[in-house]
């Protein structure tokens, strides 16, 4: 390259920052205009009076510029130019535009914000991404978590590291007010490095090329607040090794992340005490420190979002004699939550609001269903039924959101929406049968998980509710532990869908969802299914659905009798077995008896039990329904052998065990489980201990491999009890830890 400082404004920085963007050296330059290396030289050492016009038309050539350019480049020569004026009035020659010095360092910071407090670790990871070459750092949040405030105070403190200045532009990303143009931007950083309004280009390529050139060899900080996007951003990156910039914006920017590697630095919500402290810095601690729980529970209510923390405490200091138990009050109903958190032209809702305009309608549009969505958690498809659309495109949707920081993705394909942005959400306009579209996806994924959880079973399948809108694609699950682990993942999702459709009179739908989850619930039978089950009940009688009835009761009756609440139990299940015998339900009433057999064998009425398994097994024989046929002869088995009859508990034991695998489940085995067990006690009371202790420790095997914690309790109870052992004490005294924890 050619030696020689540049000029700091004009036609020679202009030419040299032109040159070095097209990375030309003087040489190459000098070549291909026929302009010679010393006028070149001299040209952009501003010690040249403008060149003439055929000299920068072959500069412009040489340099590959378009007609805006080149225009650009000719004016600026044009200025360094003695004027041709008649002789007797000759003025003194205009003087190239003088160095770029500026009087004093230029400094365009806002002022620090005030009441700034905590963010301690972005402070530090803000530090950490403006290290090195050239830095690009990247302050990415959603909107009102306070990107510009960190940014703020951070550039404040960090102001004597750049004592060739300190720049920033708001480019308004989000704003209702426009974005500035690229050259607006540059007609202020211009001149404070410098070069005089008449030496700014006209185009903002050629003023670029000049901002570049003197920030080639300066040490200087450049803010770029609100960037909408890399596009944005990028004609207004410095360049200078010693320069660093600092951008936020509420999209992550991941093009400026690979063209630029800008260094990304996620600005999240305020935790409840850092969230308290601000309330603290605005409205003086005597007042938060007389009601430390009622600002707590603001916090909370704010999310954590600055914004409306903010927005709070300025309602509260125009209020000094309104508590601030009072002002949570208030916020503590989601319907004017909103709405208090907004104060003139500034809060939640707006900050939103001018986030969701920048997005297409489709993604907007998703947006405003997923305010429909009844739960905290979606994945693609529920998504894509909320929304009527495919998997695929909600999926791409989603992205997009979440790129905007409107959703956050807590669990990879499981996204999430800040309590705020929901509610924003909710407000919008969604269309018709948002909800509806939604509980028909889960009612036709759950039944997919019951399908894969449970194949073959009985109960993997019931008639569709009326109006029924089927989805465009469900989960597809590759196994039991795959269907579970969904079922396990969705539960608080599917319990507020219940609750949900419920409240919106969809009972037909509300009871299948309940229903749905059985695999779940004989997986983790005490992991407190009573409140499900009985609003499925509710919804079940609202609709006078006796159907549905019968096998609500039949789960909660046995729900009941697990959790040993047996009276109600009894109640319910023989409720259930009338319900389902009025309406020659063989395979519902045999259900019914199997589970009421339970607590009456707690009862001590084992006669009982064991006459009500055989009607089952009968009715199952009847309904040709094999799978419920060797459930039948399972529970018999387990009553014939509490009631003694051991050999009458082998015989049926080994009638089960015997069924073809088509007749099995192609996954965990409870009921094989449970069958290998009376197996065992059947053998070892009858003398054959050897086998019998074989089937106990089968029985074991298959419930730890599989991950059923009840089934391993039980087998390994009776394993004990055959042949006591230490090592099989603790193995059994961590299941039922286990199990009692979770439980």
């Amino acid at each position: 390259m050619g030696t020689g400082t540049p000029a700091t404004g004009g036609f020679g920085a202009l030419l040299y920052g032109l040159r070095t963007a097209a990375g030309l050296s003087q040489e190459e330059l000098a070549h291909a205009s026929g302009v010679s290396v010393r006028a070149l030289s001299y040209m952009e050492r501003g010690q040249s009076r403008g060149p003439q016009r055929r000299t920068v038309q072959a500069l412009s050539e040489a340099l590959g510029l378009d007609d805006a350019g080149a225009r650009e480049l000719e004016h600026s020569a044009s200025l360094g130019r003695p004027r041709r004026t008649p002789a007797k009035d000759v003025p003194a020659p205009v003087a190239v535009p003088a160095a770029a010095v500026p009087a004093a360092t230029p400094d365009l910071l806002p002022r620090a914000p005030r009441g700034f407090h905590g963010r301690a670790a972005e402070l530090t990871e803000l530090t950490r991404a403006t290290e090195g070459e050239a830095p690009v750092a990247l302050a990415i949040g959603p909107a009102g978590v306070g990107k510009t405030a960190l940014v703020l105070h951070w550039a404040h403190q960090a102001r004597t590291g750049f004592p060739d200045g300190l720049l920033y532009a708001d480019l308004r990303g989000f704003g209702d007010t426009g974005e500035p143009a690229v050259i607006e931007v540059l007609r202020e950083f211009l001149p404070a490095l410098g070069v005089p309004q008449a030496g700014i280009p006209e185009s903002a390529n050629g003023a670029a090329a000049l901002f570049r050139s003197l920030a080639a060899d300066r040490r200087l900080l450049v803010v770029l607040d609100n960037a909408r996007d890399s596009e944005q951003v990028r004609p207004l990156l410095p360049g200078g090794r010693h320069c660093v910039t600092v951008v936020t914006s509420r999209h992550r920017l991941p093009g400026l992340i690979v063209t630029d590697t800008a260094r990304p630095v996620a600005v999240d919500v305020l935790d409840p005490q850092d969230g308290t402290m601000l309330l603290a810095q605005v409205l003086g601690e005597d007042r938060v420190r007389a009601e430390p729980a009622a600002a707590r529970r603001l916090a909370e209510l704010c999310g954590g979002l600055p914004l409306a923390l903010r927005v709070a405490a300025a309602r509260l200091a125009q209020r000094p004699s309104w508590s601030l138990g009072a002002m949570a009050a208030e916020l503590s109903d989601e319907t004017r939550r909103l709405g208090l958190l907004d104060v003139e032209d500034t809060g939640v809702r707006a900050a939103l609001r001018l986030t969701l305009q920048q997005l297409p309608a489709d993604v907007s549009g998703l947006f405003a269903q997923l305010g429909r969505h009844p739960g905290t958690h979606v994945d693609r498809y529920a998504a894509a039924a909320l929304a009527g659309t495919e998997p695929a495109a909600a999926d791409a949707a989603l992205e997009r959101l979440a790129v905007a920081h409107l959703v956050t993705e807590s669990a990879p394909g499981r996204w999430t929406m800040h309590d705020l942005v929901r509610l924003y959400a909710r407000s919008l306009d969604a269309g018709p049968d948002a909800l509806t579209r939604v509980l028909d996806h889960y009612i036709a994924a759950t039944l997919a998980a019951v399908a894969a959880a449970e194949p073959g079973s009985t109960e993997d399948c019931f008639p569709p509710p009326a109006g029924y809108l089927p989805p465009a694609a469900v989960p597809e699950f590759a196994d039991r532990a795959a269907a579970v682990a969904w079922l396990t993942a969705e539960r608080d999702d599917l319990t507020q869908a219940a609750a949900a459709s419920h409240a919106a009179g969809l009972h037909d739908r509300t009871w299948r969802i309940v229903m749905a989850m059985w695999p779940l619930m004989v997986w983790r039978v005490r992991d407190g299914w009573v409140p499900l089950l009985e609003t499925g009940l509710a919804a079940t009688r609202a609709d006078a659905d006796a159907y549905g009835e019968s096998r609500v009761l039949n789960v909660l009756g046995w729900v009941l009798s697990e959790e040993g609440r047996i009276a109600e139990a009894v109640t319910h299940l023989r409720a259930a077995s009338e319900l389902a015998a009025r309406a020659d339900d063989a395979v519902a009433e045999a259900n019914a008896l199997i589970v009421l057999a339970m607590p009456q064998a707690a009862l001590g009425a084992l006669d009982e039990a064991v006459r009500g398994c055989e009607r089952a097994v009968e009715l199952a024989r009847r309904a040709g329904a094999r799978p419920l046929v060797r459930l039948t002869l399972q529970h018999l088995a387990r009553h014939r052998a509490d009631a003694g009859d051991w050999r009458g508990a082998l015989d049926t034991a080994d009638e089960a065990l015997a069924f073809d695998a088509d007749d099995r489940p192609a996954t965990a085995d409870i009921p094989g489980i449970l069958l290998l067990i009376v197996r065992g006690e059947a053998l070892v009371a009858l003398g054959k201990h050897p086998e019998g202790v074989t089937a106990l420790e089968q029985a074991v095997r298959e419930a730890e491999s599989s991950g059923n914690e009840d089934g391993a309790v039980r087998a390994l109870g009776a394993l004990l009890r055959a042949a006591p052992d230490a090592s099989l004490q603790a193995r059994y005294d961590t299941a039922l830890a286990r199990l009692t924890t979770r439980a």
